[in-house]
């Protein structure tokens, strides 16, 4: 018995549930899981640290301090410039070619491209109710010279004529009541008639007297003509029709849209078969402006000069202008237009440079990069070599560049560089001379680094 209670003792002891293992093998892990936590939980430290290196960088924080130098051009023979600048090419004189009055358009005689001069025709409205506008108020006029002629002229002898003749009708047939109603009022004495019958005979003389007044007002009246004040009045209708007319026919005249200046169509925004009105529509309603003009033999190139560099800037100063597209052409400028005011947000003051040999290969739009002189210089719009100290030039992406400043920023510029001499590069391409290069802690800038220049660097 005591070896039976043995055996079933020990047999419960077997089926009996570990609770410490099993709380230990839930909680444990599996090592792949493990290995994949941890790897997150690195990359989130790490993203955390570029982010908070980002965000600095954005927010203009830790700016780095920097030496720089200026772009020097030699071996031109030239005066050394002050500064360069980059703008956009501008027309002096442009417009867009509007409608006066809201029509649609029947005919264009222009494109894009076209040149034009002053006064023409570059497209036609639908005119055909203004043309009869212009018949109705021309037969008002017509009318109303008839009737302030002849109310000048006065009455025609025939009027008058006939006037008299009423008159004296007038008088004969008086002259007849009166010795009726004599002959009447005897009888009524006599008893031979009554009472009504002079009533009767007074009334014919009142009526043929009233009749006699009223033709010999008729008569005067022809023969001295209308008064003064009808034929003014008639005048006045007669003004009125003329500038009835005038207005009729400008609006007619305003069908014809003539160019109002001369120079070339540099965008058209209608068709034919398109309205076009005077007031402000939405895209797809009528336009409201047919053309853009520009005047291409006047040209300025408008820049934004930073404050620091804005002392650098003098009006009449010789400038040389090289566009973007055309590097190897070269133009002869001067400053024209210094702002009076500063641009608060930029921190920059509007300039306009004013170009004094343009051509064909000039256009509105086009970026250049103006390159400043002191004022008074001889300047010759040459090739000239632009050559930077040898520090000013590294490498990123495997091809040289050079950090500019402009502004608080560095702004990275690919160049192409040629021979080296006493510590110098020459550029080849992507500097005109004039710009303040990095050539001292630059190694770890990118693009659009917030920078501090060096005090006593230029």
């Amino acid at each position: 018995m005591d070896q039976s209670q043995r055996q079933l003792k020990e047999d419960l002891q077997v089926l009996r549930i570990d609770r410490q293992r099993v709380a230990e093998r839930r909680w444990r892990l599996p090592r792949w899981a493990v290995i994949v936590g941890t790897v997150v939980v690195v990359f989130a430290v790490i993203g955390l640290g570029v982010g908070r290196l980002d965000l600095k960088r954005r927010l203009g924080l830790g700016a780095r301090t920097v030496r720089v130098a200026l772009a020097s051009r030699r071996g031109a023979g030239g005066p050394a410039p002050v500064l360069s600048a980059s703008g956009y090419v501008i027309a002096r004189n442009q417009v867009e070619v509007g409608s006066k009055i809201t029509g649609r358009v029947v005919a264009l005689f222009v494109d894009e491209g076209d040149f034009v001069r002053r006064g023409q025709i570059i497209a036609r409205l639908d005119d055909r109710e203004l043309r009869a506008q212009v018949h109705q108020a021309r037969a008002n006029l017509e009318a109303a010279r008839a009737r302030l002629a002849e109310l000048e002229a006065g009455s025609r002898p025939q009027e008058i004529e006939r006037a008299k003749a009423q008159m004296d009708r007038a008088r004969a047939d008086l002259r007849n009541a009166e010795i009726a109603l004599g002959r009447t009022e005897r009888l009524v004495r006599e008893g031979v008639l009554q009472q009504q019958a002079l009533d009767d005979a007074r009334a014919r003389y009142e009526m043929a007297l009233n009749a006699y007044e009223a033709a010999k007002k008729d008569y005067e009246l022809a023969r001295i003509g209308p008064r003064k004040e009808a034929i003014e009045l008639a005048r006045a209708q007669v003004h009125q029709a003329e500038a009835a007319l005038a207005f009729a026919q400008a609006q007619l005249d305003n069908t014809i849209i003539r160019a109002p200046i001369t120079g070339t169509v540099l965008d058209r925004y209608v068709d034919v078969g398109e309205m076009v009105t005077t007031g402000f529509t939405s895209d797809r309603g009528a336009k409201q402006a047919l053309v853009t003009i520009a005047d291409l033999s006047d040209l300025q190139v408008e820049l934004d000069i930073t404050e620091a560099d804005i002392a650098k800037v003098q009006l009449d100063q010789p400038v040389v202008i090289t566009p973007d597209a055309y590097p190897n052409r070269h133009y002869r400028g001067v400053v024209e237009y210094i702002a009076s005011v500063a641009d608060r947000q930029k921190a920059t003051i509007k300039v306009k440079v004013k170009v004094l040999n343009p051509d064909e290969f000039l256009r509105p739009d086009m970026g250049a990069k103006v390159t400043f002189y002191e004022k008074g210089a001889k300047v010759v719009p040459r090739a000239a070599t632009v050559m930077v100290p040898r520090a000013a030039v590294v490498t990123r992406n495997g091809r040289p560049v050079v950090f500019l400043v402009q502004g608080e920023k560095a702004v990275m510029q690919p160049v192409t560089t040629g021979r080296e001499e006493a510590g110098y590069v020459e550029i080849l391409d992507g500097l005109q001379g004039g710009e303040r290069v990095i050539v001292s802690g630059q190694e770890a800038l990118r693009d659009g680094d917030r920078v501090v220049i060096r005090e006593g660097d230029a």
